[in-house]
This record gives structure tokens, C-alpha cells and sequence, in this order.
């Protein structure tokens, strides 16, 4: 048998009589061999500093360096502040303070002491430090018992909070515990009552969340797999937005597949013969998308944060474990069920129908009218579409970069609120100092250099080392550890500590991790969105043999991200009153807004050229733009509204990718794929298709190329 053949066999084979069985079989064989595989994706994540910070940074060596000679016994304080506002502090407060002390003394590392109280200068706060050690597996238990302990008995009018690196640290835990779960649950849900209102069945919508259930499973177990054995950095981040992207795009390849599984049910008594059909003509777009997609988002390898690249590469694994679920148990799941599922709107086999195959069919819908609208005016309709995303991009020029710690919580946790006081009243950098490491025998010359930097409030030597080679010196700041002027410190810092010979000094802490990631995110913009759009448009070079659409199809894309940054600005600073936008969030958004937005671009234009092949340039434009627009807004709308899941979660930086794709998923359903690209398409005339034969005779009808319908959807995606 041919080669093509095969694979053509191959591809259908879940629409087969026997084959759907087998291939059923196969998926079931999977999950319950590797079933339990995928409740170990955590086991895998890393949550270490290191892990959300750019792999050659100085801060993330730090880390390095210090685990080396720590190893489990790294300290971490947790800070107490005692406060009564603009009110000093009483001696009923100081005996509480020291009661607390007694209290506290069993959970503090070996070898260590409690530090404090310790007054402020202006009498009004009191402040313990805590030290714990990252080598217990308790310290959260600990932190919590800390802050029982410390808000139990207070007298009238004192408070108390807990914060210092060790409570930042288990509040930053806790918006991630259960994180995958939560977010799974709460996508599920929306994405079920969106396709109950799409297809207003009562059976139909289980089909296809089932089998992004197959597909959230077999994305667990490969990423499971890929990081224990094949080194992939997963996050608890890129591991809660994992499912989410599975979710999304694995229910708008569902939407696609169903719709002209509909199509084809109408033209053919045999519902396996139909699924073939529709898998066959459906295939190439969902594989390209998916492909478009994986491809894109694995281009954050290249980026040197590595949260970053984490969620990219890990993200790329579940598009294409979502395309596997969806062209193979999908289709075998609808064809073993039959007809009746599709109930009460049961598609039925008419012999109009079946003759109209292969022959151009015109209908009046929304897309129709749009359509016609369009080709009215189409120069008049790209300008308004583009005045309207430039008008909206332009509210992006505003945008205020990087978040304090103070800033990351929808919700202010205790340790923001202890950061609070604690800069209110002491050294703002003392609750969490600057980390130096440096050669021992030159750490004198190191510290001296040290506390000659202005902005340097103290530094203190820390020798405890596994063999004497290195030492530590905690370097307090006059600033808060998150504002700019502490970053500004560690710059001179740095330029200071560099100079001392063989000091081989290395500058790291909370503060320098901001200033780092802050600056490898300029760097990783200006990397990685070249790659991603010279490879976004290859793809589409060989998908529509063209090069003048696949150009106009990028350039529609990146004018619908710069919308939805402005777009979004306008939401985080008016609406959601948020005081930044995260780092990140340029680079992953457009990321992800490329790769997704292309995905509709590519389910119209490939239906486009079915159609121009059919009826010439301008009708096929129209008639593709019908036949599509029920399924792709479905789909646009399920996607949106999956990432606006993410939006609710308590890290500001992830509602924010949330609001961001969303906001640019809508732009693309309803503006750009709806009126610029076919208007575009319909101005420029078959010069689009510049240089493929449709380029040069597009205007004729090629029946001989064409061998599907273009039918309209049916009346129940109409009215989506």
C-alpha cells in the first residue's frame, strides 16, 4: 500500500467500523496503565527560587552557591512585628513579645537563637526574627504555629503580623496549593455550560469534555514523564495554566471537528463514512493549528527566564497531547455513540443535501450578512478595523512595568502587611537583607567594601560553611527590598564587591532576583519574538502556499496583541486597580496571543482557499467566512473564557496573562478574523494568494481542486 494511502488510513481510522473500537481500546489501555502517573506531576515541580528566575542570573548562582554549603540547613527567618499604628508600644506589648519568644524557642533551627525584641527607633513597633531552616519539611506548620502563637492574647490595640522571607514564602505556597486542581475544576465547569449553550444538547457537550479528560491525563502523565527522565522544568505555574490550555484548545478542535462532522452527517447515511470525511477535510487545519501553537510556545526555550521556559515547553506538550485526544478518541467516542447524540437537533440524511456535495450553496446568515456588509466597503472596513485596534493599542504607552512583592496578591497576604510595618518603622531592608558570597579568605576586605555603599544600612558576616571556602554576609538595605532605590543598591553593590580581589563575590537576595528577572524579561522580549514570528510564518508559508497572506495574517495578529495590551492596561489600571503589570507578561502574552490568534486565522483561510478554489477569490472569501464564523466564535468564546479562569486566581501576574489573552482571544474572534482578514483578503483580490497558482487565476472557479462542500453550518451554530 502507498505510503499516502497509509497514512490517510491511519488518520481516519477513529471514524472506521472496527477500527473506532481499537483505537477506543488503546486510550483505555492508556489510562489505566498510566493513570496513576499523572497524580505524580507534582512530585516533579520545582518551586525553588530558581525555578521563576533567568538560569545565568547572579541571584539564581547565589542560590546555587548557598545550597552548596547549606545544603537542608539553609536558614530562613520569619519576622514578627509588634505595632500599635502611630502610637508607642507599651510594656503590656514588650511582655507579650517575650512570652512569645518562650513560645516560639522549640521551632527555631539547631543552633540558632531568636533575635529580639528588638525596639524600633521610634518606639512604636517591636520585632522578633525567627529563624527556621528550608530543611524541615514542617516549616509551613511552623510559620502557621508562629502566627497562632503570635495573634493569640494580644492586649487591646496591638497588632501583631507575621512576615520576613520564611511568611512570604508560605503565603507565595499557598496561592499554589491545589492550584492544578482548582484550576481544572473551575475550567471544566465553564467550559461544560459553554458548550451546553452552543449546542443546546443535553448529551452532546459530554463528548467533548470527555475527551479532554483523556487528553488532560495523557499531558499529566507525558509531562510527568519528560521532567522525571528527559529533564523538562515544570513550575507550579506553568503546571496550573497546563490545564488550562488543554481545556481550551482541546474543546475549539472539538468544536471544529463536531461542526463538519454535522456537515457531512447530512450528506451521507453511513456516520462512519462521515467521520472519515470529516477528519479527512477538518484534519489538516487542526493539525496545523495545534502544530502552529506547540511550535510557538516552545520558542520560550530560548528565553532565559525560567518560569518562562517552563510554561512554554510544558504547554507545548499539552497542545499536542490535546490534538492526539481530539482526532482519535473524539471522533471514536461520536461514532460508536451514532446519531442520538447530537439530540434534539439530530442531523438527518437528505438527499439534497448529498447531491449538493462538491457544489457551491449560498445562505443567509449573520456570517452572510457580515459578509455582504464587508464586501461592500472592504478598504473602508480593514482602515475602521485597524483605527480601532491602533486606537486601543495606543493605551498601552502608559504601561507601568514591574510588581513589589507588595503588589503580587489580588488579596494582601500577612507577609505583605508585616513588610508594611516593618518599613514603617525600621530599616526598610532589614526583615530581608541582601545575600553577598564570597571566597572566606577575602570576606573581610568584601564586608568592608560592602558597608561603604551608600544605601548599605549594615552588613553582618555569616560563617557558617561546609568546609571554610565560603562565607555569607547578610547585607541589610536602607530601602524596602522591592522598591527601586534597593535595586539601584544592588547595582553599586555589586560594582563594589566585584572590585575585591579574590572576594569572586557574588550578590543575591530577594531584591537582586527582582532587579534580574526584570532585566533578563528586556532581554528575552527582544530574543525570543523574532523567533516566534519567523516560525509562525514558515508554518503558514507551507500551509497556504503563499507568501503575501501569510505575512498579512501575522501582521493582523501582532496589531490585535498590541490592542489587547492596551486593551488590557486600561482593565488592570481602571477596573482592577492593579499598580503594575508584571515583567513577564509582554513576552508570554504575546506568545501566547501569536500562536492562539494565528489558530483562527488558520481555521479560516484554509476553508477560504477551499472555497476560492470553488467559486473564484471573492466569493470564496464570503463563503468561507459563512461556513466558519458559527464554529470559530464557538470556539473563540470557549478559549476566552478558559483563560478568564485564570484570572481569578489570587497571583496578580497570572490574572493578568488571563485578562490578557482573553481580552486578545475576543479581539481576534470578533474583529480580526470576523471583518480585517476577509476584508483585507477581498481589497488585495488574489494577489493574497501570491505566488500559488490562486494567486494567478483565482478569480476562475477550479472545480477540479475542489472536493468538499461549502454548506453553511446549521441553525443551531447560527445562533451562537
Amino acid at each position: 500500500m502507498p505510503a499516502g494511502s497509509t497514512l490517510r488510513s491511519l488518520a481516519t481510522a477513529p471514524g472506521g467500523k472496527r477500527t473506532k473500537w481499537l483505537v477506543l481500546a488503546a486510550w483505555l489501555i492508556i489510562v489505566v496503565a498510566l493513570g496513576p502517573l499523572a497524580g505524580k506531576l507534582g512530585e516533579v515541580e520545582d518551586s525553588s527560587a530558581n525555578a521563576f528566575l533567568p538560569g545565568n542570573a547572579e541571584s539564581a548562582k547565589v542560590n546555587t552557591e548557598l545550597e552548596k554549603f547549606r545544603g537542608k540547613d539553609e536558614i530562613i527567618p520569619a519576622v514578627a512585628v509588634y505595632s500599635r499604628g502611630d502610637s508607642a508600644t507599651t510594656k503590656a506589648d514588650a511582655a507579650k513579645a517575650r512570652a512569645d519568644r518562650a513560645d516560639f524557642a522549640p521551632l527555631v533551627a539547631k543552633g540558632e537563637k531568636i533575635s529580639g525584641p528588638i525596639p524600633s527607633r521610634d518606639g512604636k513597633a517591636l520585632m522578633l526574627v525567627v529563624p527556621l531552616t528550608t530543611g524541615d519539611d514542617d516549616m509551613t506548620d511552623d510559620v502557621e504555629k508562629i502566627r497562632s502563637v503570635a495573634a493569640a492574647n494580644a492586649p487591646p490595640g496591638l497588632d501583631v503580623e507575621v512576615g520576613g522571607p520564611a511568611g512570604s514564602l508560605i503565603d507565595n505556597i499557598k496561592v499554589f496549593d491545589n492550584l492544578d486542581s482548582r484550576l481544572m475544576l473551575a475550567t471544566g465547569a465553564v467550559v461544560t455550560l459553554l458548550l451546553l449553550i452552543t449546542y443546546r444538547s443535553p448529551l452532546l457537550w459530554l463528548f467533548p469534555v470527555l475527551s479532554v479528560g483523556f487528553a488532560a491525563v495523557l499531558t499529566q502523565v507525558t509531562t510527568y514523564v519528560l521532567a522525571k527522565y528527559a529533564s523538562l522544568p515544570v513550575d507550579p505555574q506553568s503546571a496550573g495554566i497546563l490545564m488550562v490550555l488543554v481545556f481550551g484548545v482541546g474543546t475549539d478542535y472539538a468544536l471544529l471537528l463536531i461542526a463538519r462532522y454535522r456537515e457531512e452527517l447530512h450528506r451521507h447515511r453511513d456516520r462512519h463514512e462521515a467521520m472519515r470525511l470529516a477528519l479527512r477535510r477538518s484534519g489538516p487545519a487542526i493539525v496545523a493549528s495545534a502544530g502552529t501553537i506547540a511550535i510557538g510556545l516552545a520558542c520560550l526555550a530560548f528565553a532565559d527566564i525560567n518560569s518562562s521556559r517552563s510554561l512554554g515547553l510544558v504547554g507545548a506538550v499539552g497542545v499536542v497531547c490535546a490534538l492526539l485526544a481530539m482526532i482519535t478518541v473524539l471522533p471514536a467516542l461520536l461514532v460508536a455513540a451514532g446519531r442520538w447524540v447530537f439530540w434534539p437537533f439530530v442531523p438527518r440524511y437528505t438527499e439534497t443535501a448529498a447531491a449538493a456535495e462538491g457544489q457551491p450553496r449560498a445562505a443567509r446568515t449573520v456570517w452572510s450578512r457580515i459578509g455582504a456588509l464587508i464586501a461592500r466597503r472592504p478598504r473602508w472596513s480593514w482602515l475602521m478595523s485597524i483605527a480601532v485596534t491602533a486606537v486601543l493599542a495606543l493605551s498601552a504607552t502608559g504601561i507601568t512595568m514591574g510588581l513589589t512583592n507588595a503588589e503580587m496578591f489580588q488579596d494582601k497576604p500577612e507577609s505583605v502587611v508585616a513588610q508594611e510595618k516593618l518599613s514603617a518603622h525600621y530599616p526598610s531592608g532589614s526583615s530581608d537583607p541582601a545575600t553577598v558570597v564570597v571566597r572566606t579568605e577575602a570576606s573581610a576586605a568584601a564586608q568592608r567594601a560592602a558597608a561603604g555603599v551608600d544605601g548599605v544600612e549594615s552588613v553582618r558576616a555569616d560563617d557558617r560553611t561546609s568546609d571554610g571556602s565560603l562565607t555569607s554576609l547578610s547585607v541589610v538595605l536602607e530601602d524596602a527590598p522591592d522598591s527601586e532605590a534597593a535595586k539601584h543598591t544592588i547595582d553599586r553593590l555589586r560594582t563594589a564587591v566585584h572590585k575585591v580581589d579574590g572576594a569572586e563575590a557574588l550578590v543575591g537576595g530577594t531584591t537582586a532576583e527582582s532587579l534580574d528577572t526584570r532585566r533578563a524579561a528586556e532581554s528575552d522580549l527582544k530574543v525570543v519574538i523574532p523567533i516566534v514570528l519567523a516560525v509562525v510564518l514558515l508554518v503558514l508559508v507551507a500551509l497556504l502556499r503563499s507568501l503575501i497572506a501569510p505575512l498579512l495574517l501575522l501582521a493582523t495578529v501582532v496589531l490585535s496583541y498590541f490592542g489587547a495590551l492596551g486593551a488590557s492596561h486600561l482593565i488592570f489600571a481602571h477596573v482592577l486597580d492593579f499598580a503594575a503589570m508584571d515583567n513577564s507578561l509582554p513576552l508570554m502574552g504575546f506568545v501566547f496571543l501569536v500562536a492562539l490568534g494565528i489558530d483562527y486565522n488558520i481555521f479560516l483561510m484554509t476553508r477560504v482557499r477551499e472555497e476560492v478554489a470553488l467559486q473564484g477569490h471573492n466569493k470564496g472569501v464570503l463563503a468561507g467566512l459563512s461556513s466558519t464564523g458559527g464554529v470559530i466564535t464557538s470556539a473563540g468564546i470557549v478559549l476566552a473564557a478558559t483563560f478568564a479562569v485564570i484570572a481569578s486566581m489570587p497571583l496578580v501576574s497570572m490574572a493578568q496573562l488571563g485578562v490578557l489573552v482573553g481580552i486578545g482571544v475576543l479581539l481576534d474572534t470578533f474583529l480580526v478574523r470576523t471583518v480585517l482578514v476577509p476584508s483585507l483578503a477581498l481589497d488585495l483580490g488574489t494577489r493574497i494568494w501570491w505566488p500559488s497558482r490562486l494567486g494567478r487565476d483565482g478569480t476562475q472557479p477550479q472545480p477540479q481542486a475542489k472536493t468538499n462542500e461549502s454548506a453553511p453550518e446549521t441553525k443551531e451554530m447560527e445562533r451562537v
